[in-house]
């Protein structure tokens, strides 16, 4: 299955710096992600877009997970050659992240 199966995601920016937020549907699926959705695997999900460091932080009270990829966005959205300068696109790519399913 993948992420988007059980999550939406948001994603904002500050400089080079992107963060993407992952709230579950059902917030009985919050522990599911917190097993499966590591800041090591969102970096090596993303690991195309170079030297890049994630760290995850947990909401529990809003059921959600916070990654902050740092060098994720070129320079940021005025140095940057990207055509998704604010790194936008990058929610919608975190919901293709397979993950197992729970039995």
């Amino acid at each position: 299955m993948k992420l988007l199966d059980i999550a939406h995601s948001r994603t904002g920016d500050k400089g080079n710096t992107s963060i993407i937020s992952l709230i579950p549907y059902n917030e009985h699926d919050f522990a599911m992600l917190k097993q499966n959705v590591s800041a090591e695997k969102v970096q090596k999900w993303f690991q195309k877009l170079g030297h890049i460091q994630v760290t995850r932080y947990e909401f529990p009270g809003l059921h959600a997970l916070n990654f902050v990829i740092t060098n994720a966005l070129g320079g940021g959205v005025t140095h940057s050659l990207n055509l998704d300068r604010h790194g936008k696109a990058l929610s919608s790519a975190l919901l293709e992240m397979p993950i197992e399913r729970e039995s």
